[in-house]
Order: C-alpha cells, then sequence, then structure tokens
C-alpha cells in the first residue's frame, strides 16, 4: 500500500499500525479477504446492532450507530465511483473528502439505523462491482493527499474502515447495555 513519498496524508498500516493501534486487524489480508470482509458488512452490523437503537452513542465517539453505518456506506459509495471513473473512463485522479462535513450534510446523527443498513447493502453491492471492474484494468488512482493506490489497495483499505466502524458499532452498544440500569 503506498503511503510515502509527497504525499501528505499516510494510510493504511503506517496511520493505523499493524495490527491497528484501536480495533486490532492485522493488514496482512488480501485484496480477495477484503472483498469478502467488505460483502459481509452488513450483515455482521446488522447482527451486532441487533434490536438496538441507532441513536445509541459512546462518549468517546463521534457519530450514533446509525451514523457509522452511514459512514462506512457512503465511504464504500465515494470509492465506487472513483474505481468505476479510472475503470471506465480513465480518470484516476481523485480528491479526497471530509467525511465530518459529509456526516452534517447527510444528518448520521438522526438516521434511522433501518434506513443505514438498506444503504449500506446498496452501496457493497456498487462497490463490489466497481472493486471488479478495477481490478480487471489494474486501475492505480492518483489520489491527492495520498498517492497512488491500486485498486486491490482501495480494497483493503475500505475494508479496515468497515472492520474498524464494526468495532466502534460493537463498542458503542457495550458502553450503552453496561450503562443501562435495567439490562
Amino acid at each position: 500500500m503506498q503511503t510515502s513519498g509527497p504525499y501528505p496524508e499516510k494510510w493504511g498500516p503506517e496511520r493505523f499500525g499493524d495490527p491497528c493501534r484501536e480495533c486490532g486487524l492485522a493488514w496482512s489480508f488480501t485484496a480477495d479477504d477484503a472483498v469478502s470482509m467488505v460483502t459481509a458488512t452488513a450483515d455482521d452490523y446488522e447482527l451486532a446492532i441487533g434490536s438496538a437503537d441507532g441513536s445509541l452513542r459512546h462518549p468517546d465517539l463521534g457519530w450514533p450507530v446509525a451514523g457509522y453505518v452511514c459512514h462506512v456506506a457512503d465511504n464504500l459509495h465515494v470509492w465506487a465511483q472513483w474505481l468505476a471513473g479510472a475503470a471506465l473512463r480513465g480518470e484516476a485522479r481523485v480528491p479526497g473528502y471530509e467525511e465530518d462535513l459529509l456526516g452534517r450534510a447527510r444528518y448520521y446523527t438522526r438516521v434511522p439505523v433501518g434506513g443505514a443498513l438498506w444503504q449500506l447493502r446498496q452501496a457493497t453491492r456498487s462497490w463490489q462491482e466497481a472493486v471488479v471492474l478495477a481490478r480487471a484494468g489494474a486501475v492505480v488512482l492518483d489520489h491527492e493527499t495520498r498517492g497512488p493506490q491500486s485498486a486491490g489497495d482501495v480494497a483493503r483499505s475500505n475494508a479496515h474502515d468497515a472492520f474498524h466502524h464494526g468495532w466502534d458499532i460493537r463498542r458503542i452498544i457495550e458502553h450503552n447495555s453496561r450503562s443501562d440500569p435495567g439490562s
């Protein structure tokens, strides 16, 4: 995963550690493993969330449960459009995006969890299609702050994001189950 050089943003294991200092995910997984991980994300989140309220929060985290589901869905959608643009039209230069601004614009703090999970399933399907196209075309994106990233690098980064925020969701639910005097 390209992370060094003149680019200002470190990414992957260079940014998060190997294994990730927070969620514990080791970066030894392949791009194929990453696709499988992302494909399972909506089911994993639905199982973890169960009947929990999507507005539950953790004092150390910025969004509620449903907000993290939305963030992962939006992240997959954004990367899918960049991968597809490069695979279908050769448009490999991509900017970053500000996730907190997107979260405010999309009202992550107020989205119902059922709608967020539905959106995640939709985004996952588009992302899978874009990854297949990009890998077949040996796409390498030119990310303006991270540098060159192959479709496999993107898949691995997106898998970490999905895994990491699944860990956040489970932390929120666990925190609230301990805080609930009725449990």
